[in-house]
């Protein structure tokens, strides 16, 4: 998949390729380090993709630009049927140009091609961006997991993928 940006070159979607998994880690590394601490959880998955993300089933989503890694976003199985959303990050000299909304809407065609009912994902009220994001795509709150393993997640979002549209 590919789009363009009338400021920059052509940015494309790609899946999984274990030669961007050091990117996956610098772009998540970047906003976790400006906004929170980085937790045990987040190390897992940022520093070991292939066996956190990978072999459980899941994908990485990179949005490449000029052949560099700009944005990234996993989906995890969480259990039958449903896949966690986690680590959405875009490079902040990227950001505003949509990027996201491109990897969101390979995650729902993923969700979708892969008999997904549920995506949930954990986040934290300061990220309004993002939140707003979620919410566009169809994603409504529900209650907190109390075991949870992000100390950072204070709101809990759902997407109901029969309900999607593209």
């Amino acid at each position: 998949m590919s789009l363009h940006d009338e400021r920059s070159e052509a940015v494309k979607i790609v899946e999984f390729d274990a030669a961007y998994a050091s990117d996956f880690a610098r772009l998540n590394y970047e906003w976790v380090e400006k906004y929170f601490t980085v937790e045990k959880h987040d190390r897992e998955i940022l520093d070991d993709p292939q066996t956190f993300v990978i072999d459980r089933g899941g994908q990485i989503f990179f949005a490449l630009a000029d052949g560099a890694a700009v944005g990234a976003v996993a989906l995890i199985p969480a259990s039958e049927n449903v896949l966690e959303l986690t680590k959405m990050a875009v490079s902040p000299a990227f950001q505003g140009r949509g990027i996201s909304n491109h990897l969101m809407r390979a995650c729902v065609a993923f969700a979708k091609a892969n008999g997904t009912r549920t995506v949930f994902l954990e986040s934290s009220r300061i990220l309004t961006t993002a939140l707003t994001l979620y919410q566009k795509f169809g994603f409504v709150e529900t209650p907190t997991d109390p075991n949870s393993e992000y100390a950072r997640a204070d709101i809990r979002m759902e997407l109901a993928i029969e309900s999607v549209s593209m």
